[in-house]
């Protein structure tokens, strides 16, 4: 059980925190993890409009709101941040202000654990930035321990991206594939073009794996399984 244990998870759009990880969020919000989910902005310049397009400039940001508040209900997220920075422009923001907005968010809720995007295999610009933010900020904190989430299972292999078997953390969110999948069907818009997606459940879970994967962003704790995020 993971009663009183604390997550922050600082991503940088709304569906960051089902596509990716999803699965790991619900296992640790089912074990009584709270959880704190930043969003640093609301994709509003997102492709996807819905299919057929149903949305457009002026109205998708209310709606991926919405989406994302309830895909936090699905993963049993309590509390959704948004920093309101403008999409695809987080690397061009203050960097200091927002490692400061960050840190400030650490020392209020004192997480057991942080996850965000790695600085350089984050992907897209938004991600890297929020994670290169989120990194720094959570040094200077100096408390709990920092993970990169990962893409699918892209960190079997670590050795293709500089690491080994033993910076990866390989949960288990079998047990989960559910909540990953209303979390994935909340984000409509995102996701309505996806056809796997909306298939039979038994056919949608199929598509899914069943371990997603995190980079050790900071000094493991001596004796930690690489089965949890939490320290015993």
């Amino acid at each position: 059980m993971n009663k009183n244990k604390k997550l922050l998870a600082v991503f940088a759009h709304p569906d960051d925190e089902s596509f990716i990880c999803g699965g790991t969020l619900a296992k640790y919000a089912a074990e009584g993890a709270d959880i704190t989910l930043v969003s640093a902005t609301r994709g509003e310049m997102g492709r996807r409009m819905g299919n057929p397009p149903y949305l457009n400039r002026e109205t998708i940001p209310a709606a991926r709101e919405s989406e994302l508040q309830e895909a936090c209900k699905c993963l049993g997220i309590r509390r959704l941040i948004f920093f309101d920075i403008r999409d695809k422009t987080v690397e061009f923001q203050d960097e200091e202000s927002l490692i400061g907005r960050i840190e400030a968010l650490i020392h209020e809720i004192d997480p057991d654990v942080v996850l965000t995007f790695h600085e350089k295999l984050g992907g897209h610009p938004d991600h890297c930035a929020i994670g290169k933010a989120a990194t720094a900020a959570f040094r200077r904190a100096g408390r709990g321990s920092l993970y990169f989430i990962s893409f699918g299972d892209s960190m079997e292999y670590p050795e293709r991206y500089g690491y080994t078997r033993k910076d990866i953390f390989k949960i288990d969110i079998q047990a989960h594939l559910k909540s990953k999948l209303a979390s994935f069907r909340a984000h409509r818009c995102q996701t309505e073009i996806d056809e796997s997606i909306w298939r039979p459940d038994k056919e949608a879970l199929s598509r899914f794996g069943r371990y997603e994967y995190f980079i050790q962003g900071s000094p493991a704790v001596k004796g930690q399984p690489h089965d949890n995020l939490f320290p015993a």
